[in-house]
């Protein structure tokens, strides 16, 4: 981890203070809580015409990109750092890679606290595994940035580990709203789509992979057109694919960041909207450590592209992601079908001007409606007609809430939302029109780790894995909830329940106690070994890198992880990884698990909301489905600690959470 200089920052102990008597969307919350009540349909009526956010339709050009590069390249001249650069567009197609002569373009992850390194830790790696590093981190800034809020890799580190924000002051804190969300937009993912090669029709649609998933190194920045993310800039070259674990610290080495902030000039995010202007319980995210002050190469005009390409540097090739003989790429025009995320077509029977679409590039629509592919195991699958219900009736109520990380105060939250059946196929995804980039890959993944946790086929898929090192997991959980029959379908597990049991403290933040089962001891804990979750997708990322690094032939399949397929979707259950943070609500007929709801995009408790009361909502509606029964739900369990006991929480939804509303618990009352 990269050395730091101790820069007392007095506010940060303010908000820590309010944190302290605020935070309770993230984990357990101390003592133990009433289990959660079943919720309560909002009364609050839906506004007529279009309330959200809608990003103007406008790419980044290759003369932007050219510029951005120049500028980038003297700065580093300026600061005397040989550096690497990555832009992508908003969903992740990688459009130029530029390395300036010389630079480090090795990648090393840090080991854990105790010096050990398990799965992800610990990696030395050559050039040019940096520039993989770098589309990743690129990835997070883009795809966590909307037109209401700016996020770079930096905002990512600090709402991604197991305290919020990172610090050693912070121990006993909750972790950050987006744990372990570093580990999705996988090379394996089965929804991520993959660089087909410039000029082959629907290259550019689709959110796209990170070959690390996403990062939380910092230099990354978000790039801006009139007021619309358009991609994101990423530097490379000090070696270290890292994290920040300390947050009241200034970085010594801020080249990456300082060279990435410079690149941005002409396409910054309005200040308003930037994650420094944007709290989470009470304290404020961060944006950039570097500043305009940092910057030496003054704001005069870069030299052009053109005279340094070829001389102080070069386009390089990224394999599986960027053919620099193509030259450079102008980004798709997201909204429109080139880039894979639009509006829903009449055809596609939503009937709803708001709802946006996942698509193919070519016309056609994916994650339309379709029925449970279980019927093999279950009773009476989810139809098309129901899962359309529980789509339009949780983007109804996220219509009327009231965003938590979007400018200007009393936006409304914007969130991709998706439903799976048993076997983790996904049925529906709908989203808001600006919702973050990100949750496209992660709330079917988030979807189909509530549904795996609740399955009674859960504990014969981990114990079937090929790795050894996966069936212990199954043995410390049933441990850990002292249920020999634990994983075998008997409990309804939410995504904030398996959250739960996944932080390396137990409950989540309380320092020195031992870790939940399915995650390992704090001292050998870090975001590149998160217990099961890493364990179960290290071989398949591994495998990616060295697929980049030319020492594999072939690349990883859409399939991550050794789970057992299911002969029915020809994926395993749990096909793009799992997802430790809330808003996956699984789905029962009766008292048969049929599949799950999730929602991701904005606050946890949002988020939790969004898919409970849709679901609960579409229940009413149709009156053969709903959320579990409350003898079954995970907030039944209590976990006997030293001094008391934990109960496991199911969902927690935000207060006052409609806009032009002051209804309190809207998520309990039936």
């Amino acid at each position: 981890m990269r050395s730091r200089t101790h820069i007392f920052r007095s506010a940060t102990l303010a908000a820590m203070g309010a944190l302290l008597l605020t935070s309770c969307g993230g984990g357990d919350g101390g003592g133990t809580p009433a289990p959660a009540p079943t919720p309560t349909p909002a009364p609050t009526p839906t506004p007529t015409g279009s309330v959200f956010q809608i990003p103007a339709l406008t790419n980044l050009t290759t003369g932007d990109i050219e510029r951005i590069i120049a500028q980038g390249v003297a700065e580093a001249q300026a600061q005397n750092f040989r550096a690497g650069f990555v832009v992508i567009d908003r969903v992740g197609n990688v459009l130029a890679v530029f390395a300036m002569n010389g630079a480090d373009l090795s990648l090393r992850t840090p080991r854990a606290p105790d010096g050990s390194a398990t799965d992800l830790q610990g990696l030395t790696l050559p050039a040019p595994a940096a520039l993989a590093g770098g589309i990743s981190k690129a990835l997070t800034s883009s795809y966590f940035s909307s037109a209401g809020g700016a996020f770079s890799s930096r905002t990512a580190n600090d709402i991604v580990q197991e305290n919020f924000p990172p610090s050693s002051l912070t121990r006993g804190l909750e972790s950050g709203a987006l744990f372990s969300v570093q580990l999705s937009q996988l090379p394996c993912s089965d929804v991520s789509r993959r660089f087909l090669g410039v000029g082959v029709p629907g290259n550019l649609a689709g959110t796209k992979r990170g070959p690390l998933g996403v990062g939380a190194d910092a230099g990354a920045f978000p790039l801006y057109k009139n007021g619309a993310v358009v991609g994101s800039v990423a530097v490379v070259g000090d070696g270290v694919y890292g994290f920040d674990s300390e947050y009241r610290e200034r970085d010594t080495d801020l080249r990456e960041e300082i060279v990435a902030l410079a690149a941005t000039r002409g396409f910054e995010p309005a200040e308003e909207i930037r994650a420094d202007r944007i709290s989470i319980d009470g304290t404020l995210l961060r944006y950039s450590e570097a500043t305009a002050a940092d910057i030496k190469s003054g704001s005069s005009p870069a030299p052009s592209f053109a005279s340094i390409n070829g001389s102080v540097g070069a386009l390089v090739s990224v394999r599986g992601y960027y053919d620099a003989a193509s030259g450079i790429v102008a980004g798709s025009v997201y909204g429109a079908e080139e880039s894979g995320v639009r509006p829903a077509k009449a055809s596609d029977g939503y009937n709803d001007p708001d709802i946006w679409v996942v698509s193919d590039g070519q016309g056609n629509t994916r994650y339309l409606p379709k029925a449970g592919t279980d019927g093999a195991t279950v009773a009476q699958p989810l139809t098309a007609a129901e899962v359309r219900t529980m789509l339009v009736e949780a983007f109804d109520v996220q219509r009327r809430a009231r965003a938590q990380v979007r400018r200007p105060v009393d936006n409304r939250a914007q969130n991709t939302i998706a439903v799976v059946d048993t076997n983790g196929e996904i049925l529906g995804l709908v989203r808001g029109p600006d919702a973050l980039v990100d949750a496209i890959d992660a709330v079917p993944q988030k979807a189909r780790t509530t549904v795996f946790f609740s399955n009674a086929r859960a504990a014969a898929d981990l114990a079937a894995n090929g790795d050894p090192a996966i069936p212990p997991f199954v043995v410390a959980f049933r441990a850990f909830l002292n249920d020999p029959g634990a994983l075998t379908g008997a409990t309804a597990f939410s995504g904030r329940a398996v959250g739960n049991l996944s932080r390396p403290n137990f409950p989540d933040g309380e320092a020195g106690r031992p870790p939940g089962p399915l995650s390992v001891p704090e001292a050998s804990f870090s975001i590149f070994s998160t217990g099961l979750q890493s364990r179960l997708v290290t071989p398949d990322i591994v495998a990616h890198v060295e697929y980049i690094l030319g020492a594999r032939p072939a690349d990883v399949p859409q399939s991550c992880s050794q789970s057992p397929v299911v002969p029915a979707t020809g994926r395993n259950r749990i096909n793009n990884g799992l997802t430790l943070f809330a808003g996956g609500v699984p789905i029962y007929r009766g008292g048969q698990l049929v599949g799950a709801i999730a929602a991701s995009g904005d606050g946890d408790d949002q988020s939790d909301m969004i898919a409970f009361l849709g679901l609960y909502n579409a229940g009413q509606k149709l009156g053969t489905l709903g959320p579990p029964d409350p003898s079954i739900r995970s907030d039944q369990i209590v976990i006997p600690l030293s001094g008391g006991s934990q109960r496991l929480t199911f969902i927690a939804c935000p207060f006052a959470p409609f806009v032009g509303s002051n209804q309190q618990n809207v998520c309990s009352g039936l």
